[in-house]
């Protein structure tokens, strides 16, 4: 959907691809080499859990709406393809991987289980950084 004017969809499926990767790039620099740090460990994961639940459900809820919009408009390009799978590689390691072991780790902190969230939280970051590339290329190629 590339073109001389841009339509509503692809404004959306950029912000919300942007709005990911700034969001997961500031979830792995600063908020889990943080986390994983804390003492008490408990304490500090399940305010960690309370306080970043609501924005995830904000940013993955943008990635699904705006995906949906984007797949339901149709003609797909590579690019949009690229964005597409981008979020949803992020959205799948998250449910498979990241959540269960946020789970496990409300239990305790193991380093087995912190280097399990540390590998999930990069292929998360990867599929963001991925997904917002895809989006620039649509938009912009």
């Amino acid at each position: 959907m590339t073109g001389s004017s841009l339509s509503t969809v692809e404004v959306l499926v950029l912000a919300s691809a942007a709005l990911h990767a700034g969001f997961q790039v500031t979830v792995s620099v600063l908020v889990y080499p943080a986390l994983l740090r804390a003492e008490p460990f408990g304490p500090a994961h399940a305010r960690h859990s309370r306080g970043i639940a609501p924005i995830v459900v904000v940013v993955y809820g943008a990635l699904v709406a705006t995906g949906t919009a984007r797949l339901v408009a149709g003609d797909l390009d590579a690019a949009s393809l690229v964005a597409l799978g981008g979020a949803a590689l992020a959205g799948l390691t998250t449910a498979l991987v990241a959540a269960p072991t946020h789970g496990r780790l409300a239990h305790g902190r193991t380093d087995a289980l912190a280097r399990r969230l540390t590998r999930a939280d990069l292929v998360r970051t990867a599929g963001a950084v991925l997904g917002l590339a895809g989006a620039l290329v649509a938009v912009l190629g």
